[in-house]
């Protein structure tokens, strides 16, 4: 896989572990996959939603704490997520770098151009752009926007967030519920999330699904704890792929040998968009021989969403569209 692809993926798809929700903060206990105690699938998602508290203090999934002397209104997102949890907050950014919010279930194309973009794009944002805002608080991914911080210090609040399975993203949201004071928001929110997954739970496909991201004919393979989409997909489908430490490990002869049913594909581009991956892929000619190739069971879905979205929406949406195609 190309450098670029590797990049871009790192922030689509943190890897990192997170924690179990316990305390406060989380939701319904559960390991999340990968973690003691939990198998492949996990144990059976609860729709149980704890209350929220209003809070001016939170300490985050990975220990991070965050304090705000009131409750933060004008939020700049240097990552989808941010965009994302204020969607589903009742709340829009004060600016972004982010496209998701053009996605007609968040602001669409309309209400998105009424929001100031940062410049610099998602790995080099403009610190001095970001402070004209008048931010209470920016929100960005800790492995590529930690390094902003020193410049941020003083000015304003950083919150580094890092989530790498979906319960990360539900206690992200219910803390910055907490932090902004919107607190029935953010459990309708968990609870929407819930239902649905707990209804695809109850229906799950025997099929087997697979989600591949690139730009090329290298591409990669999303994989539960390497991906927070991905780590949906054992409850809903028969999804046999695993981390192995180095992204794009998959081979399409490894592939076929799995007799995928459904094939999502994530194209990822750089500048202009330069045609899908799965088109690029048919040039192999043991693209055709995959099932899914063969029925047209091959999915084109928006990367914005499915790779980069991350938070409760995003998630619902991966959800509905997987679970459509699974039947």
């Amino acid at each position: 896989m190309s450098r670029a692809v590797r990049r871009v993926r790192r922030w689509a798809a943190a890897v990192v572990m997170g924690t179990v929700l316990v305390g406060c903060g989380g939701g319904a206990e559960e390991p999340a996959p990968g973690r003691a105690g939990a198998d492949e699938s996990g144990p059976r998602t609860s729709v149980d939603v704890r209350p929220v508290k209003a809070s001016s203090t939170i300490t985050d999934a990975r220990g991070v704490t965050v304090t705000a002397k009131k409750p933060p209104r004008r939020i700049v997102c240097l990552v989808a997520l941010c965009d994302d949890m204020l969607v589903e907050l009742g709340m829009t950014p004060a600016a972004t770098n982010s496209t998701l919010l053009a996605h007609p279930e968040f602001l669409g194309k309309d209400g998105a151009g009424k929001i100031p973009v940062v410049p610099g794009g998602f790995l080099s944002p403009e610190v001095e752009a970001v402070l004209s805002h008048e931010p209470d608080l920016v929100i960005g991914l800790e492995d590529t926007h930690g390094k902003l911080a020193p410049a941020l210090k003083g000015a304003t609040t950083f919150w580094p967030v890092q989530p790498s399975t979906w319960q990360d993203s539900v206690r992200y949201l219910r803390d910055l519920g907490a932090l902004t004071g919107r607190t029935e928001q953010a459990e309708a929110a968990e609870k929407r999330l819930r239902t649905k997954l707990v209804r695809a739970e109850r229906n799950k496909s025997d099929k087997t699904s697979l989600i591949i991201f690139g730009s090329d004919e290298n591409f990669g393979v999303a994989t539960p704890g390497n991906d927070v989409a991905a780590g949906l997909f054992p409850k809903i489908s028969s999804y046999p792929w695993k981390g192995r430490g180095v992204e794009g490990s998959y081979s399409i002869e490894e592939i076929l040998t799995r007799d995928v049913d459904v094939l999502f594909v994530e194209t990822l581009s750089f500048g202009a968009p330069d045609g899908k991956l799965s088109d690029k892929l048919a040039k192999n000619p043991l693209w055709a021989r995959i099932p899914a190739v063969r029925d047209d069971k091959v999915i084109e879905v928006d990367a914005d969403v499915w790779a980069k979205g991350r938070g409760t929406r995003s998630l619902g949406l991966v959800l509905d569209e997987a679970t459509a195609a699974l039947r």
